[in-house]
Protein backbone atom coordinates (compact mmCIF):
# COMPACT_ATOMS: atom_id res chain seq x y z
CA UNK A 1 0.00 0.00 0.00
CA UNK A 2 2.77 2.44 1.17
CA UNK A 3 4.14 2.19 -2.62
CA UNK A 4 1.34 3.21 -4.61
CA UNK A 5 1.15 6.41 -1.93
CA UNK A 6 3.85 8.64 -3.19
CA UNK A 7 2.51 8.37 -7.22
CA UNK A 8 -1.18 8.76 -6.17
CA UNK A 9 0.06 11.88 -4.22
CA UNK A 10 2.17 13.70 -7.30
CA UNK A 11 -0.79 12.50 -9.93
CA UNK A 12 -3.52 14.33 -6.95
CA UNK A 13 -0.65 17.39 -7.10
CA UNK A 14 -0.38 17.47 -11.05
CA UNK A 15 -4.48 17.23 -11.36
CA UNK A 16 -4.57 20.57 -8.83
CA UNK A 17 -2.10 21.92 -10.82
CA UNK A 18 -3.36 21.86 -14.03
CA UNK A 19 -6.53 22.58 -12.66
CA UNK A 20 -5.43 25.79 -10.92
CA UNK A 21 -3.65 27.07 -14.45
CA UNK A 22 -6.23 26.20 -16.37
CA UNK A 23 -8.54 28.29 -14.36
CA UNK A 24 -5.86 31.25 -14.17
CA UNK A 25 -5.54 31.27 -17.98
CA UNK A 26 -9.36 31.65 -18.78
CA UNK A 27 -9.39 34.33 -16.35
CA UNK A 28 -7.75 37.10 -18.73
CA UNK A 29 -11.26 36.59 -20.76
CA UNK A 30 -12.35 39.25 -18.10
CA UNK A 31 -9.85 42.04 -18.46
CA UNK A 32 -9.87 44.25 -21.86
CA UNK A 33 -8.38 43.33 -24.81
CA UNK A 34 -6.91 46.79 -26.53
CA UNK A 35 -4.49 47.48 -29.45
CA UNK A 36 -0.80 48.51 -28.50
CA UNK A 37 1.76 50.22 -30.94
CA UNK A 38 5.51 50.27 -30.41
CA UNK A 39 7.34 53.03 -32.94
CA UNK A 40 10.70 52.04 -33.22
CA UNK A 41 13.58 54.50 -34.09
CA UNK A 42 13.08 54.31 -37.90
CA UNK A 43 9.02 55.09 -38.10
CA UNK A 44 8.06 50.64 -38.23
CA UNK A 45 4.90 50.82 -35.92
CA UNK A 46 4.74 47.11 -34.17
CA UNK A 47 1.33 46.08 -33.28
CA UNK A 48 -0.16 44.30 -29.93
CA UNK A 49 -2.89 42.90 -28.78
CA UNK A 50 -2.70 43.15 -24.94
CA UNK A 51 -4.57 42.91 -22.06
CA UNK A 52 -5.33 45.62 -20.07
CA UNK A 53 -4.34 45.27 -16.17
CA UNK A 54 -5.43 48.32 -14.52
CA UNK A 55 -6.44 47.71 -11.02
CA UNK A 56 -4.60 46.29 -8.27
CA UNK A 57 -5.91 42.54 -8.63
CA UNK A 58 -5.54 42.81 -12.24
CA UNK A 59 -1.76 44.24 -11.54
CA UNK A 60 -0.86 41.26 -9.10
CA UNK A 61 -2.32 38.47 -11.21
CA UNK A 62 -0.75 39.56 -14.66
CA UNK A 63 0.41 37.11 -16.81
CA UNK A 64 0.82 34.35 -13.90
CA UNK A 65 -0.37 30.80 -14.96
CA UNK A 66 -0.83 31.82 -18.81
CA UNK A 67 1.39 29.05 -20.75
CA UNK A 68 1.26 30.37 -24.11
CA UNK A 69 1.14 34.19 -25.65
CA UNK A 70 0.91 34.68 -29.48
CA UNK A 71 3.87 36.96 -30.72
CA UNK A 72 2.16 39.82 -30.70
CA UNK A 73 -0.13 39.60 -27.49
CA UNK A 74 0.69 40.46 -24.53
CA UNK A 75 -0.64 42.85 -21.01
CA UNK A 76 0.17 46.44 -20.69
CA UNK A 77 0.17 47.27 -16.77
CA UNK A 78 -1.32 50.79 -16.33
CA UNK A 79 -0.35 51.96 -12.17
CA UNK A 80 -2.39 55.14 -13.15
CA UNK A 81 0.21 57.11 -11.98
CA UNK A 82 4.35 57.92 -12.32
CA UNK A 83 6.14 56.03 -9.96
CA UNK A 84 9.18 53.61 -9.81
CA UNK A 85 7.71 50.11 -10.06
CA UNK A 86 8.94 46.30 -9.12
CA UNK A 87 7.81 43.36 -11.12
CA UNK A 88 8.33 39.79 -10.71
CA UNK A 89 7.08 36.58 -12.41
CA UNK A 90 6.40 34.22 -9.43
CA UNK A 91 3.88 31.59 -11.05
CA UNK A 92 4.64 32.82 -15.03
CA UNK A 93 6.31 29.63 -16.62
CA UNK A 94 6.84 32.10 -19.89
CA UNK A 95 9.76 34.19 -20.34
CA UNK A 96 8.88 37.73 -21.18
CA UNK A 97 10.53 41.10 -22.50
CA UNK A 98 9.29 43.80 -20.02
CA UNK A 99 9.04 47.12 -21.42
CA UNK A 100 8.90 50.31 -18.55
CA UNK A 101 7.42 53.37 -20.02
CA UNK A 102 7.23 56.73 -19.38
CA UNK A 103 4.16 58.91 -19.21
CA UNK A 104 4.55 60.36 -22.81
CA UNK A 105 4.84 56.78 -23.90
CA UNK A 106 8.60 56.50 -23.80
CA UNK A 107 10.77 52.94 -23.02
CA UNK A 108 13.17 53.83 -21.31
CA UNK A 109 14.21 50.32 -20.04
CA UNK A 110 13.64 46.78 -21.12
CA UNK A 111 13.86 43.89 -18.58
CA UNK A 112 14.77 41.17 -21.79
CA UNK A 113 13.28 37.37 -21.47
CA UNK A 114 13.02 37.64 -18.08
CA UNK A 115 13.38 33.57 -16.01
CA UNK A 116 9.90 32.57 -15.41
CA UNK A 117 8.74 31.59 -12.34
CA UNK A 118 11.35 34.16 -10.54
CA UNK A 119 10.69 36.42 -7.16
CA UNK A 120 13.17 38.48 -7.70
CA UNK A 121 12.35 41.55 -8.40
CA UNK A 122 13.17 43.46 -11.93
CA UNK A 123 13.06 47.29 -11.09
CA UNK A 124 12.07 50.03 -13.64
CA UNK A 125 14.63 52.57 -12.02
CA UNK A 126 12.87 55.31 -12.52
CA UNK A 127 9.49 56.56 -12.29
CA UNK A 128 7.42 55.19 -14.90
CA UNK A 129 3.42 54.53 -15.91
CA UNK A 130 3.16 51.72 -16.82
CA UNK A 131 4.84 48.20 -18.28
CA UNK A 132 4.49 46.15 -21.13
CA UNK A 133 4.77 42.53 -20.93
CA UNK A 134 5.25 40.42 -24.19
CA UNK A 135 6.68 37.58 -25.21
CA UNK A 136 10.49 37.14 -24.42
CA UNK A 137 12.83 38.18 -27.11
CA UNK A 138 10.11 40.07 -29.28
CA UNK A 139 11.34 43.48 -28.35
CA UNK A 140 14.90 42.26 -29.74
CA UNK A 141 13.24 40.45 -32.61
CA UNK A 142 11.33 43.82 -33.73
CA UNK A 143 14.22 45.93 -32.54
CA UNK A 144 12.78 47.53 -29.83
CA UNK A 145 14.77 49.53 -27.37
CA UNK A 146 15.06 52.41 -25.03
CA UNK A 147 14.02 55.75 -26.66
CA UNK A 148 11.40 53.65 -28.65
CA UNK A 149 7.67 55.11 -28.17
CA UNK A 150 4.39 53.23 -26.83
CA UNK A 151 1.59 54.00 -28.49
CA UNK A 152 -1.59 53.78 -26.46
CA UNK A 153 -4.44 56.00 -25.29
CA UNK A 154 -2.83 56.25 -21.56
CA UNK A 155 0.13 58.05 -22.54
CA UNK A 156 0.24 61.86 -23.03
CA UNK A 157 1.82 62.68 -26.54
CA UNK A 158 2.98 66.41 -26.43
CA UNK A 159 0.56 68.65 -28.30
CA UNK A 160 -2.40 66.49 -27.65
CA UNK A 161 -5.09 66.15 -25.06
CA UNK A 162 -4.06 63.51 -22.63
CA UNK A 163 -5.72 60.48 -23.52
CA UNK A 164 -5.76 60.42 -27.00
CA UNK A 165 -4.30 58.79 -29.75
CA UNK A 166 -2.35 60.86 -32.50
Amino acid sequence: MRRYLFPALCVIALVVALHTMTLAAASLDDLPLERVEVEVADGTRHMFEVHLADTAATRARGLMYVTALDPNAGMLFDFGTTREVGMWMKNTPLSLDMLFIDPAGQVVRIAAQTRPFSTDLIRSGQPVRAVLEIRGGRAEALGIRPGDRVVHRIFEVLGTVPGTVP
